[in-house]
């Protein structure tokens, strides 16, 4: 397929910049009012689509069967699509606090720092892309705090913007990641941080604003585990405790696999031809615990869903030709987009996502060019949100 064929126009006022919320009001003992908001992950929108017939659902039903118009389906009736001894696979990557913002010696530059990865334990060498990059060259030095304990030197050129940051702490490796990482900020996307408020401070930086103390929160899914992942997988922030624990009730399985979600999910594709395109490698891992819920409930003929692209990625990497999922420890590079064939599950849920992105593209593949595009026409027409913090497409 072609790029262009991804293209749609979406208002700014559609990307959802904050989790689902709402305002709720209340009365002091004195008789004065006031507000507070309150955020739901669960209660962002739900959109269904059926493969089989391509019919599409927005609204609750009433007693006989029929769409109530207005009164939208909510996340929290994801589960009246599925039955006992069904199954959800989740990504329980946890995202750590990868965006720092420091200084560059002799000058006071200010510098965003976004980590990547680590590279080397023993030397706290780590994968970097810097905001100015062309501030930033082989042996600058950069301070992260007020006091200039934590100091990186610059040891590489990897990418335009990408660098080998090798920090000069000296103390234990599980001591500095703690340090480091009470220095960074929840790595929300640049599209949310350009489009809040503007920040004084934050002038000629790559984004506009800082994080918020509760997005360390609102980024990260309930049921979030092994460290390494600098963007959440979106789809999973929409489940609260609550709704984890009326799956339990209903007999839905949860299955745990890992994929640490990159930026490559972000980068601009710059071809046409979408076979051109070259993604770039997460970390996945897949236990034989999930593999052995999935399996048993592929076998007894129940249903399997995918929560998200990264679970749908994660899951086609690792299935056998005979529908079985299999363990798996290293690395994923898979992109997918239509035509596919897919080996594992039988339905997915994902956010709704921007023009021309890659995780559209794998939405639209499991679920069919044509009407998963129709379905963001309608979300487009009936101001659904897009984005990490957006609504979400459930295909069945």
């Amino acid at each position: 397929m072609k790029l262009s064929q991804f293209k749609f126009k979406l208002p700014q006022e559609l990307v959802a910049l904050y989790p689902h919320s709402f305002e709720r009001e209340y009365t002091n003992d004195d008789g004065t009012k006031g507000s507070f908001r309150v955020t739901r992950r669960d209660e962002s929108r739900l959109m269904v689509l059926h493969r089989s017939t391509g019919e599409i659902e927005m609204y609750r039903k009433d007693a006989k069967g029929k769409p109530i118009e207005g009164d939208y389906l909510d996340f929290r009736n994801i589960l009246d699509y599925f039955d006992e001894h069904d199954t959800f696979i989740l990504n329980d990557t946890k995202v750590f606090p990868a965006r720092l913002y420091g200084t560059k010696e002799k000058t006071d530059a200010k510098i965003e720092v976004f980590v990547l990865r680590e590279l080397n334990e023993e030397t706290h060498l780590w994968d970097v892309l810097v905001e100015p990059a062309r501030k930033i060259r082989i042996g600058n030095k950069l301070f992260f705090d007020e006091v200039g304990t934590m100091v990186a030197e610059v040891y590489d050129n990897t990418t335009s913007r990408g660098r080998s940051l090798r920090f000069l702490y000296d103390c234990s490796h599980e001591q500095f990641k703690k340090d480091l990482f009470a220095l960074g900020e929840p790595p929300l996307p640049a599209y949310i941080l350009n489009g809040r408020p503007a920040d004084p401070a934050m002038k000629d930086m790559h984004v506009r604003s800082h994080a918020l103390p509760e997005d360390a929160e609102n980024f990260q899914c309930v049921f979030a585990k092994n460290v390494g992942a600098v963007t959440a997988p979106a789809t999973g922030l929409h489940f609260s405790r609550e709704l984890m624990k009326r799956m339990e009730i209903k007999g839905i399985n949860a299955a745990y696999i890992t994929l640490h979600c990159g930026l490559g999910n972000f980068t601009p594709i710059e071809v046409e031809d979408l076979t051109k395109h070259k993604m770039d490698s997460e970390q996945m891992i897949i236990d034989k615990k999930a593999c052995d819920i999935v399996n048993k409930t592929k076998m007894a003929g129940h249903r399997v869903c995918a929560v998200g692209t990264s679970v749908v990625k994660a899951t086609e990497t690792a299935v056998g030709t005979d529908g079985l999922l299999k363990e798996y420890d290293g690395w994923t590079s898979k992109f997918i987009f239509p035509s596919y064939d897919f080996g594992l599950a039988d339905s997915m849920v994902a956010n709704f996502y921007h023009p021309e992105s890659i995780l559209l593209m794998s939405t639209a593949a499991f679920g069919g060019y044509e009407q998963v595009m129709e379905c963001y026409r309608l979300a487009v027409e009936h101001g659904y949100k897009f984005g990490c913090f957006g609504d979400s497409l459930l295909i069945v």
